[in-house]
């Protein structure tokens, strides 16, 4: 069975940086895009950052020049290194991999950006 397991979250002050990871437990195959959401409290979910299986990225206006999102196809992992964190980025963040056939979901990890 597959399970993506997260971590890298926790508290850092305005300014400072975090680097989240999310690893599949089991094998996936025909993976065509990994990528990251987040949700806020009384917000909606909205996607953060996205990366192909052959290196194209996208990332949410907000983030645009403070996050980086990567991959390691053969393992199947996903990474977001976040700099220049704001209050606003507070958020639950999840990560996916997406499949020809479906998408997988990881349980979330907690990041605060507070003083």
């Amino acid at each position: 069975q597959v399970q993506l397991v997260e971590s890298g979250g926790g508290l850092v002050q305005p300014g400072g940086s975090l680097r989240l990871s999310c690893a599949a437990s089991g094998s996936i195959f025909s993976v065509v895009a990994m990528g990251w959401y987040r949700q806020a409290p009384g917000k909606e979910r909205e996607l953060v950052a996205r990366i192909t299986s052959r290196g194209m990225t996208n990332y949410a206006d907000s983030v645009k020049g403070r996050f980086t999102i990567s991959r390691d196809n053969a393992k199947n992992t996903v990474y977001l290194q976040m700099n220049s964190l704001k209050a606003e980025d507070t958020a639950v963040y999840y990560c996916i991999i997406d499949t020809v056939y479906r998408g997988y979901w990881g349980q979330g990890t907690q990041v605060t950006v507070s003083s």
